[in-house]
């Protein structure tokens, strides 16, 4: 069978006809913009679970559940799975399908906007079109381990070197706030339909102690955000436009972006502990202006 140029030979994925067969059943057309990529490699699901040393006392979140594959895995293994879906009709197969699994808590809505119960673990192949909001909305919960499969620039982004091309506020958030690993990649056949890019399986542990320290940590992310919307640009120039949008005069927000460590080094040059310590400067120097 060809798909986008892909040749899938149903001997080496046998869920490709269960997925085709469910698909037409259930009358549901992989939608794009929702980032409808079914899992046909059912190694990738055990070894997702593995990465994740999944046990009968863990609660585990599934972003994006489709047709409950890997759900179905998971029940087999954990206490709990939060079975999170945006698509109606999708939620409704779930249900049918998974009827008999009295451990699966099925979740209907968008991730980001639903309320959703306490977890400790996180296995999913969530849409690339969320990638970004949901990993900082993550970051912010409690938990002990996600197992995630995310597009490859995406993945490369987290682990970025400085200076890069990939180096970004989102490598910065994530070195502060989890260790991050790269376990391996994932061929775009492995899904139905192929997305357009390969995809890599990311290990996320939340750090006990941050590597740096803020002082206060909204001000920092604020910070941050405006910060890379000019990597290119000398730190003096950018701090300059970030005190500017917060009401300071632009000869004051000069005079202090100018008074600050590193203010003659681009944006990309700079490691995650100084943008840490230019925080912590500059919050204590708009304290005392």
């Amino acid at each position: 069978m060809k798909q986008q140029g892909f040749q899938y030979a149903n001997n080496k994925f046998p869920l490709l006809k269960r997925i085709k067969r469910l698909l037409r059943r259930n009358d549901v057309f992989p939608k794009k913009r929702l980032g409808q990529n079914f899992i046909v490699d059912e190694s990738l699901i055990q070894r997702m679970i593995n990465y994740a040393s999944i046990s009968q006392e863990d609660i585990v979140l599934e972003i994006g559940a489709g047709f409950g594959f890997l759900t179905k895995h998971l029940a087999k293994r954990c206490k709990q799975v939060l079975a999170v879906e945006v698509d109606k009709k999708l939620v409704r197969a779930l249900r049918r399908e998974l009827k008999n699994l009295k451990n699966v808590n099925f979740i209907e809505g968008d991730i980001l906007k639903v309320y959703i119960p306490l977890f400790n673990k996180v296995v999913s192949t969530p849409p690339y079109s969320i990638s970004s909001p949901l990993l900082f909305w993550l970051l912010e919960k409690p938990f002990k381990l996600a197992v995630l499969t995310f597009q490859k620039e995406f993945g490369e982004r987290l682990t970025a070197p400085i200076g890069s091309r990939s180096y970004s506020r989102l490598t910065v958030t994530t070195y502060y706030r989890a260790e991050v690993e790269v376990l391996e990649n994932v061929p775009k056949t492995a899904f139905y339909p192929p997305p357009e890019v390969d995809s890599v399986i990311i290990r996320l542990k939340p750090r006990e102690t941050p590597p740096f320290k803020i002082e206060n940590p909204a001000f920092f992310h604020e910070m941050l955000q405006v910060l890379f919307t000019q990597r290119n640009k000398k730190l003096r120039n950018a701090v300059t436009l970030f005190l500017h949008r917060k009401g300071m005069r632009r000869a004051k927000a000069t005079k202090i972006a100018d008074s600050l460590l590193f203010h003659d080094k681009r944006v990309r040059e700079l490691a995650p502990e100084d943008i840490g310590a230019i925080a912590n400067e500059l919050h204590q120097k708009i304290k005392r202006a």
